[in-house]
C-alpha cells in the first residue's frame, strides 16, 4: 500500500467545485461501506465493491475501525480539511484507523480500472479496538 498526499490540509483551491459542494452540501452519512455482512454488539463488518470511477460519498468516521483490501486498485480519498491522498492498493493491504477520539469525515473514489473489493471492521466497543490486540490477534492467524 502506497499513500500520497496530493493536496495539503487547508488547500480548497485544488478541489472540483462538485465534490466541495457535496462536502459542504450533502448530508454526511455515518455509514462506513455500501453494505453491512454481520453485526453483533461488538463489531459491524461492512462491504464495499467500487466499479471503476465509482465513489463512496463522505461519510463521518467515528468509531475506530480496520480495512482490507480485497483486490488491487487504485483510489483517491478527500478528507474534510481539505487533503486529499491517493493510494495504490494490493490484495490484503490492511490498515486500522482510530477515530473514536479523533472523527474524520472523508469520501474514497475507485480511480483505477478495475473493481474495487474492500472489507471493513468496525468496532463499536472499546476493547475490541485497541491496536495492539487486533495487531497480535491477526498475528496469530497468519500462517
Amino acid at each position: 500500500m502506497k499513500y500520497i498526499e496530493i493536496n495539503a490540509a487547508g488547500n480548497f483551491n485544488s478541489w472540483n467545485p462538485i465534490r466541495l459542494n457535496e462536502l459542504n452540501e450533502e448530508k454526511i452519512s455515518t455509514d462506513l461501506g455500501q453494505k453491512v455482512l454481520f453485526e453483533n454488539e461488538y463489531l459491524r463488518i461492512w462491504e464495499v465493491v467500487l466499479m471503476p470511477n465509482e465513489k463512496l460519498p463522505f461519510r463521518k468516521m467515528t468509531l475506530d475501525y480496520y480495512w482490507m483490501a480485497a483486490s488491487e486498485g487504485m483510489a483517491i480519498s478527500r478528507f474534510s480539511d481539505g487533503k486529499i491522498i491517493l493510494m495504490h492498493l494490493e490484495k490484503g493491504d490492511s490498515e486500522f484507523l482510530m477515530h473514536k477520539d479523533d472523527p474524520a469525515t472523508y469520501d474514497l473514489e475507485n480511480i483505477g480500472e478495475e473493481i474495487l473489493f474492500l472489507q471493513m471492521t468496525e468496532f463499536k466497543v472499546e476493547q475490541f479496538s485497541n491496536k495492539r490486540i487486533i495487531q497480535d490477534i491477526l498475528k496469530r492467524n497468519v500462517r
